[in-house]
């Protein structure tokens, strides 16, 4: 009986919708996460929001982010790693639908070591969705934004210009990781944010 019940969980967790949602800045990324959050009702996980938490609350983890940060150094893969990992954790008690990765993964390694990881939890990345904006589109998106966010990074245009070749840089690297997994879905940022929503809907729903 016991190992009934346990293989029914299992395939329950292989089967959550764990998406790696990805985009440039100012594709919206963030509104279409919280929009899919409550209609797939998943978690989602922000590396920003992770570090604030763990930095505010004064954790182990976050008094080590911040002994990096408060220098103006980059947080070791190391430390994100084991953030991310005990987000998950502390989630996967509530057993949630799945989640949403906001941030993460960054890097190839980081990309194995999730993939390890949902594993040892009988679960997987079911897809990396990044929405697809043009550049001159996100320029003017982001310098829009610049006048009302306070964000000194939003209101020049070479500094907005390097953050998304910077972006660009990196999910190349994560495109084809995933791509070679069948993984990899890019989907039309561009319209109203339903009209995304649906997009974007349309392959969850596939999943």
């Amino acid at each position: 009986m016991w190992n009934w019940i346990k293989s029914l969980f299992q395939k329950k967790r292989i089967q959550m919708k764990n998406i790696v949602l990805f985009g440039p800045p100012g594709a919206g990324k963030g509104t279409q996460a919280e929009v899919l959050k409550e209609k797939y009702r998943l978690i989602h996980l922000s590396t920003g929001d992770m570090f604030r938490y763990n930095i505010k609350n004064e954790t182990t983890l976050g008094a080590l982010a911040k002994s990096y940060t408060s220098k103006g150094h980059l947080v070791p893969d190391s430390v994100t790693n084991e953030m991310l990992k005990a987000e998950v954790e502390r989630h996967l008690e509530k057993q949630p639908n799945g989640f949403i990765f906001d941030g993460y993964p960054r890097t190839k390694d980081q990309a194995k070591v999730l993939g390890e990881f949902l594993k040892e939890k009988d679960t997987a990345v079911a897809a990396m969705v990044a929405l697809e904006v043009d550049d001159e589109i996100l320029v003017q998106r982001l310098l829009e934004r610049g006048k009302t966010s306070g964000r000194p990074d939003d209101a020049n245009e070479a500094v907005i210009r390097e953050r998304i070749a910077e972006y660009y840089r990196k999910t190349d690297i994560l495109k084809e990781y995933y791509m070679t997994q069948d993984k990899y879905f890019g989907v039309d940022g561009v319209g109203a944010v339903d009209a995304i929503t649906e997009r974007l809907s349309e392959v969850i729903d596939k999943l």
